[in-house]
């Protein structure tokens, strides 16, 4: 093998019009090679670049999604407590429309009492009441005992 390279060292190039076509020819093919890897090298880098700032864009996009998801479900929760408020209320005004139930809840707010009719005074169960949804429950139902006293007073 040592002979081989000596030999190749041995060999001299020929200096005629067809070798300096040949090493020009030689020479082109390989800065459009050049030229061609270090253009295929851009291409690759800028789909890199533009697949890395999509995959953020992206990321970014599902994480918004994620949080409007959240912002959906808690505004579909404080819809739905709103509608069940809206429901209580409209019964409550259907109930005090009615002129029987307003006298009754008077009467059993200011401790009054018809002709014949007993108050019974019972303390609650769970102590002190602090909402008014309570407070409507206690007096709906000192109302249904009230009328209860009625009808066996009235007997």
């Amino acid at each position: 093998m040592g002979k081989k390279k000596k030999d190749v060292e041995k060999v001299a190039a020929l200096d005629n019009e067809y070798t300096k076509e040949q090493y020009a020819e030689f020479q082109k093919q390989q800065k459009q090679l050049i030229f061609r890897r270090r253009r295929l090298a851009v291409v690759f880098l800028v789909a890199f670049v533009i697949f890395i700032v999509s995959g953020v864009q992206l990321m970014k996009d599902y994480q918004q999604l994620n949080a409007f998801k959240k912002q959906q479900v808690e505004a579909v929760a404080e819809s739905a407590e709103a509608d069940k408020k809206l429901n209580r209320l409209e019964q409550d005004v259907a109930l005090l429309r009615d002129e029987d139930y307003v006298a009754k809840l008077a009467r059993s707010l200011f401790y009054v009492s018809k002709e014949g009719e007993q108050i019974y005074n019972i303390p609650e169960l769970g102590g002190t009441t602090s909402s008014s949804s309570d407070q409507k429950q206690s007096s709906q139902e000192s109302q249904s005992q009230s009328h209860s006293t009625e009808k066996q007073s009235g007997e």
